[in-house]
């Protein structure tokens, strides 16, 4: 399944008078230069080194932490607490008019992976154009959406406003299996080969939590490694 639409919608008032806060601070350009041109910011609310100017998505063996930024946001602490899964990185990605994220696949960021990414607009416009497997999505503010970015996705801005969003880096877990499954996901869909299986554990085993030490063991029982 390429992309999931939650029932769950945000109050927008509230995400964007939290985004003001965090819009008084200074946001880092976006790491992955080669993906992208124009221009496209972030800041972090949960980051590995607990500072919301570390945007870097996967790169520590060490749980996340929320940052100080976060503390200053009730409203959104609120968003991911209902979220009943191990929260990594959550970023306000901004992407600014005129620019655009490059047709490209993020490897292991998929559900079947045992991980997910969220996205929660905040403000956009109807002139961006989010694309993944040819097709067209527009992300209205305060609705919430998954999405199998280990697809070609890109994202242009053909807008004259900027359009931000809150990304969610989530851990799967029995909770919520039940809320994919719920919204028409089924794991046959995806399932794996051995190859892909042993990628995704040695992905897992950086993390070094109890959450994806568990993932592992599953997903080894599951496929007889």
């Amino acid at each position: 399944m390429t992309a999931i639409q939650f029932n769950t919608t945000y109050d927008i008032l509230a995400l964007e008078k939290e985004l003001g806060i965090a819009l008084a601070s200074t946001w880092a350009n976006h790491y992955n230069i080669k993906d992208y041109s124009g221009e496209w910011k972030s800041i972090s609310l949960r980051s590995a080194s607990g500072s919301s100017s570390d945007i870097y998505a996967n790169y520590t063996d060490q749980p996340f932490k929320d940052t100080p930024l976060l503390a200053e946001l009730p409203y959104l602490q609120s968003v991911l607490a209902a979220w009943k899964c191990e929260k990594e990185s959550v970023r306000f990605l901004a992407l600014y008019p005129g620019s655009e994220i490059k047709p490209h696949k993020d490897k292991g960021c998929s559900y079947q992976d045992g991980n997910f990414r969220l996205h929660i607009p905040v403000v956009t416009n109807n002139k961006v154009d989010f694309i993944v497997e040819n097709q067209n999505y527009f992300l209205a503010p305060g609705t919430c959406w998954y999405m199998d970015f280990s697809k070609e996705h890109s994202v242009r801005n053909n807008g004259d406003t900027v359009r931000i969003h809150l990304v969610i880096d989530c851990l799967r877990n029995e909770w919520t299996d039940k809320i994919f499954e719920a919204h028409g996901y089924q794991d046959c869909e995806a399932k794996m080969s051995i190859d892909e299986v042993k990628q995704v554990i040695a992905q897992l085993e950086t993390h070094q939590t109890e959450v994806a030490n568990n993932l592992i063991k599953q997903l080894k029982a599951d496929y007889g490694l």
